[in-house]
């Protein structure tokens, strides 16, 4: 067998044993993984990940290694809990949906993701709120709506430090 029949072999192998729970959708810079989630990079380098609607129930570990994520969508699963502490690695993301789970908490730090724009926990169980949100300088939108226990001492605190900041509620 030649060199170049044996990386085509090993290509076919690799692919159909779906390493690292990776699948080429198409060349046109999507993949999909195990969870279901479509990842898109843009013209400008960002990685666009939608897990929106795949049932999900735990956080999938494999976004944290997508560091180039501008946008993270896990809307409409089953996720419940806190988002994980290493989501401070996603530096460029500048969208973060997570409305539509049982979430119960927000990790203080998401307030270390500076590049942030939206923050969308609309439609959770959110009570308590890190301080650490009011850091989110360039933050245009963020959205609580839907969430009855949510802490007016907490958020009048936020709201006090992201003036030019749109709050839904």
């Amino acid at each position: 067998m030649n060199k170049l029949s044996k990386v085509v072999l090993l290509v076919a192998i690799v692919a159909a044993a779906g390493y690292g729970g990776y699948m080429i959708a198409s060349r046109a810079g999507k993949d999909s993984t195990n969870s279901g989630a479509t990842v898109t990079t843009s013209t400008d380098g960002g990685v666009i990940a939608d897990y929106s609607g795949k049932g999900l129930s735990a956080f999938p570990k494999e976004v944290l290694k997508k560091t180039k994520t501008t946008s993270l969508n896990l809307s409409n699963n089953n996720l419940t809990g806190a988002l994980p502490a290493e989501i401070h690695d996603l530096k460029n993301l500048v969208n973060l949906d997570v409305s539509n789970n049982q979430m119960t908490g927000i990790p203080a730090e998401v307030g270390q993701l500076k590049n942030l724009k939206v923050l969308n926990y609309a439609n959770n169980n959110l009570s308590g709120l890190p301080m650490e949100l009011g850091n989110l300088t360039q933050l245009q939108t963020l959205d609580f709506t839907g969430n009855p226990n949510l802490s007016q001492t907490d958020l009048a605190k936020i709201k006090a430090k992201l003036t030019a900041t749109t709050i839904k509620l």
